[in-house]
Order: C-alpha cells, then structure tokens, then sequence
C-alpha cells in the first residue's frame, strides 16, 4: 500500500509556520515514514506570509518541489485567507485545519474544516498567542498520518534547548489542540 500525504501550511512570519512543519517531518520519522519539510519565505520579516510544506509517504520521496495540490492545509492566520489564495490547489474533499472561525462567505462544502481557537490555546500554554503546536494537534487528531506519541517525541527533541518547561507546555497545547479535534468530531458522530 502506497501512503503518500502532501501539507500546506500557511502562516505569518513569528508564528511557527516553519517549525510546525518539521516538527510534523519528524513525527513521520518517529512513526516510521519518509518525510520532508521546506519552507518558502517571502520578504523575512515577522508578519509577512509564510508558507512551508510537508511530504510523508511510505516510499522514497522523489519530489523536491513546493506542494501544489496538498491534502491537507493548516492555516494559522484566518486573516491570510482574505489576501491570499489559500484555498487554491486544495484536494476536492482535502482537509482545512484553521486558527479561527470558518469565515461565513467561503467555499466551505467541497472541503472539511476543523477550526478552534489556537492562538488563544497557545497563549494559554505557552504565555504568547502561538498556534503551531495547537494546530499540529488538531492535524493529527483530523487524519491520523502521525500518531500523537510520535508529534510529542518530536516537540521534546525539537525544543529540549528550549528548556523543560517549553518541553511541556508546547506537549500540552499541542495535546489540547489533538483533544479540541477529537471533541469536534465525537459531535459530529
């Protein structure tokens, strides 16, 4: 069986955008995959768009260029989808995992959407408005391509400089977001 999984991710300069997507990179190790993360900058500056991109498979990754029909997208900043076209390339039936609510005049039937409140999560945990690791949660919750153990291994190698206390509040919002994810989707059922 053939597993192959294309992210995007979107999200502003000093949100985590391209850590979000290693961390994601090295859970799929952890989990026993190929994996490969990159990033594509605009101007590098906190707040300017940022975009990175992640591949898992079970095979050899042969591509090396960006993600134009991703299964999945992350939006960290529910702004970005007025000024940019995030939507654009999104499988039909991919999955958006969104910071925020699902703005009301948006396309919403062809794909399906898990929003909650990571920034206001990630101020919780982590004492600054940092989604990520929330949103990475909610990902792994809505596709099950990583396993939650996996993602927590990852954050505790990524971040161990950062200290244990940024060890685990980062566990803790990420696992929040896996929960906020699971509680979606036990409603819907």
């Amino acid at each position: 069986m053939v597993v192959f999984h294309e992210i995007r991710l979107h999200g502003r300069g000093g949100q985590g955008t391209v850590s979000a997507a290693a961390l994601m990179a090295l859970a799929a190790f952890e989990d026993g995959f190929e994996a490969q993360a990159f990033p594509k900058f605009g101007s590098e500056r906190r707040g300017a768009p940022v975009e990175a991109y992640v591949r898992i498979s079970r095979s050899p990754i042969r591509s090396h260029n960006q993600v134009y029909c991703p299964d999945a997208l992350v939006i960290q900043d529910a702004s970005l989808l007025r000024s940019e076209p995030l939507l654009s390339g999104l499988k039909s039936g991919g999955l958006i995992i969104l910071n925020g609510e699902a703005p009301a005049d948006l396309e919403t039937d062809a794909f399906h959407w898990f929003c909650l409140p990571a920034s206001e999560i990630g101020e919780r945990h982590l004492g600054r408005p940092l989604p990520n690791t929330v949103l990475l949660g909610a990902l792994a919750a809505a596709t099950r391509w990583v396993g939650l153990a996996a993602l927590e291994k990852a954050v505790a190698k990524h971040l161990s400089k950062k200290g244990e206390a940024m060890v685990k509040a980062n566990i803790e919002a990420l696992r929040q977001g896996y929960g906020e994810i699971e509680e979606q989707e036990a409603h819907c059922s």
